[in-house]
């Protein structure tokens, strides 16, 4: 969960989350740096003599200029592309679920179960509990056992959504007629709240999405019951 004046990223409760996070330091460590070096280079202009004005020859500055973007992009990349492909590999999941983005709520189809399906709509404000959270809370959560490799897909019956969870660095497209796929893996229990991150109508800002990480044990209690 986030909190008032909250500056940075969630906390993460993922290995993925975790490596984005620390690419985000990698990243905006190099852009300040950058910053700064032009800050400096205009504060000189600015406030020093210039000389050698008719210098038109300078293959050692403009090698410099050329090859340092170079060797800062590939800094960049190779990390970029190290977490691509890290969330992109699913390895032996061990449950799959299915989430269906609706106009204006999910459904989850446990697709491992016989019959285990259910829709999750928002807790309209009226009807709220001390201590849960407006807009967020929904009267159905979805549970997943934590420590486990969890694959979810992803698809939408009307429109275009997005099912994010910003603290598992989870985001992807539910698209009408197609299936995404994505991987979450989470490190503790908790109650973890995200939202449909893609403009879907009126009643945007109503979908929200609340993961519930729990034991194993935990978890196939709950799967018997709902079921």
């Amino acid at each position: 969960m986030p909190y008032p004046t909250q500056l940075g990223l969630q906390d993460a409760t993922s290995p993925i989350m975790e490596e984005l996070m620390y690419f985000h330091d990698h990243t905006l460590m190099i852009v300040f740096l950058i910053s700064s070096l032009v800050l400096y280079v205009l504060l000189l202009m600015l406030t020093t003599k210039l000389t050698h004005t008719s210098t038109m020859d300078a293959q050692e500055v403009e090698t410099i200029w050329t090859i340092m973007p170079a060797v800062i992009l590939v800094l960049i990349a190779l990390p970029s592309l190290r977490i691509l492909y890290m969330m992109d590999e699913i390895f032996n999941p061990y449950i799959t679920v299915k989430a269906i983005g609706h106009q204006w709520y999910w459904s989850y189809e446990y697709t491992d179960y016989d019959n285990l399906s259910f829709d999750s709509y928002m807790v309209p404000t009226q009807d709220l509990l001390p201590g849960q959270f407006r807009l967020l809370e929904v009267d159905n959560r979805m549970v997943l056992p934590m420590e486990l490799p969890i694959r979810m897909l992803i698809s939408s019956e009307d429109v275009l959504h997005a099912w994010a969870v910003p603290s598992l660095g989870l985001k992807a497209d539910a698209v009408p007629g197609r299936l995404n796929q994505a991987t979450l893996t989470s490190t503790r229990p908790g109650v973890y709240y995200g939202q449909c991150s893609e403009i879907c109508g009126s009643n945007h800002s109503f979908m929200p999405i609340v993961l519930e990480m729990t034991t194993l044990k935990y978890f196939v209690k709950w799967s018997w019951l709902m079921q």
